[in-house]
């Protein structure tokens, strides 16, 4: 293999036929790890004090491997497989959103050690965070949680729609029974509804809370039906999720099976991997 494909076999997850994270994917995690916790520690006023210089340094060093990860992917891009010019794949790669999210990192990164202005530095430090946006590439999860979500977003739009209707009567039920009561509370159904969401998800901060009996009763409702229907998008998510890592589950299986047959992965490798 040529440096290119070297490259892009490193740094694509999924070019391993075992999933697998590459070593040099490894690295960029703990690499990532690092400069999100120097950013969270960074806000401290004390531990920034104290380690200012090594702060410094810390970014520079981060800026400069997330650069060159950048770099080395746009110059691997057109390995990806599919139709286009060289040109045409790794414009592809600057504007998608991982590429948006790339170049993000990299300026936040580096702007610390060039901006003084204090008041732009602490929104900068705070942006440093976007970091952690990076481990979406890195784990599988991530694609297969979306997918999950949208195999079933029918289910959990009903779920969404059922108890939005919900949520609406028992502020309109507040409303109705408590408005002239509590005007500053349930006076209008906006803000009915803020006692109504707040009940609904069992948060229950106690700023806004029913006086009368009908009240409470309605109240009661709304409190057990949140916890119901709580639990109910939970559920669908979960069994989306694991019907999609049993889907990957296979789809490697498989792929390692192909190898197997090419000669490219021997019976044992096969069960170290599965």
């Amino acid at each position: 293999m040529n440096l290119r494909q070297i490259l892009y076999h490193q740094l694509h997850i999924g070019a391993k036929t075992d999933g697998r994270l590459t070593l040099l994917n490894i690295v960029l995690v703990w690499v990532i790890i690092a400069a999100v916790v120097t950013a969270i520690m960074s806000t401290e006023v004390e531990f920034d004090r104290q380690w200012h210089d090594e702060i410094l340094m810390a970014e520079l060093v981060f800026g400069i491997v997330f650069l060159a990860e950048y770099a080395a992917r746009i110059y691997a891009a057109p390995e990806h497989p599919g139709p286009g010019s060289a040109l045409s794949k790794r414009l592809r790669f600057m504007l998608s959103p991982l590429g948006v999210i790339d170049l993000v990192v990299i300026l936040v990164t580096f702007a610390p050690i060039f901006i003084a202005n204090a008041a732009a530095l602490r929104v900068v430090r705070l942006l440093r965070v976007v970091s952690i946006m990076k481990f979406g590439r890195f784990t599988a999860a991530t694609k297969e949680m979306a997918m999950a979500i949208r195999e079933r977003s029918y289910d959990l739009l009903v779920c969404i729609a059922f108890a939005f209707v919900f949520l609406l009567c028992g502020a309109s039920a507040l409303y109705w029974i408590e408005g002239e009561l509590q005007p500053e509370a349930f006076g209008s159904i906006p803000r009915a509804l803020w006692w109504a969401v707040i009940t609904f998800t069992t948060v229950g901060y106690g700023d806004a809370y029913p006086i009368t009996s009908a009240g409470r009763v309605v109240g009661s409702l709304v409190a057990i039906t949140g916890v119901l229907l709580v639990a109910l998008p939970t559920g669908i998510v979960a069994a989306a999720f694991s019907d999609a890592m049993q889907h990957r589950r296979e789809e490697i299986q498989k792929a390692l099976e192909k190898a197997r047959e090419r000669g490219e992965l021997d019976d044992e490798d096969t069960r170290e991997d599965t």
